[in-house]
């Protein structure tokens, strides 16, 4: 049996999620508490998700080597990289997403107690506010009042009309569905946890037709959802 660990806020274990359903594997989906430290104890690995076990026994922890292996790893499902995306539609894909990593990650730092495996527990939630902290040398209030200018900034930096028209246009990124979609929607998901932040309505579209593409709803896991 495949087995998946992730957490919900994360996501590049979303990516992996989409792609197993996208691909129709029978999988179990173990939602891990942001503080569980045990569970990567026993597994052997070090604490990062996502942790793909494969029905072989064998680990894999990259998200972005797990979707460019899929069609691979899973041959009996619909494809999602051979004839559907180049490698270099994906190399610029992945630049793109290089390009804007600094300012994704201090949106996604407030947004994530939005998300049951660390805004559901009060332990997890305190160990998050110390760890970013910590890592950005702001509290999370500090983050959360700066989300405006951080989301306007990443707005510019990624074009995020232009890729919104584009989506729209096309319906997925290669106009077929493929990985590059999994990482786009997995990755802006979480923007729209956000108090006060708004995407694009055609990027929203979006992101609620590769959820139902991959038979996945990306609001598991978000609180009150």
């Amino acid at each position: 049996m495949v087995e998946l660990y992730h957490f919900w806020s994360w996501p590049e274990a979303q990516r992996v999620r989409l792609a197993l359903g996208y691909k129709g594997v029978d999988f179990d989906a173990h939602a891990l508490a942001y503080d569980d430290d045990e569970t990567f104890f026993e597994l052997g690995v070090a604490r990062t998700v996502p942790v793909l076990r494969l029905s072989d026994g064998s680990l894999r922890t990259d998200s972005l080597g797990i979707l460019h292996d899929i069609d691979a790893l899973f041959p009996d499902g619909p494809p999602l990289v051979e004839n559907r995306i180049d490698q270099t539609a994906w190399q610029a894909l992945l630049d793109w997403r290089a390009s804007v990593a600094h300012v994704l990650d201090r949106l996604y730092a407030p947004g994530r107690p939005g998300f049951a495996d660390i805004g559901r527990d009060a332990a997890a939630l305190a160990a998050y506010k110390a760890e970013v902290q910590k890592r950005f040398g702001m509290s999370l209030e500090e983050l959360a009042n700066d989300r405006y200018d951080g989301f306007t900034q990443f707005s510019r930096l990624s074009h995020l009309d232009q890729l919104a028209r584009h989506l729209a246009r096309q319906r997925f990124y290669m106009g077929e569905p493929s990985i590059a979609d999994l990482l786009l929607a997995a990755d802006l998901f979480p923007l729209q946890v956000l108090d006060g932040v708004s995407l694009p309505i055609d990027m929203m579209y979006y992101l609620q037709r590769v959820g139902e593409t991959c038979r996945i709803d990306l609001e598991e896991g978000v609180l009150g959802a």
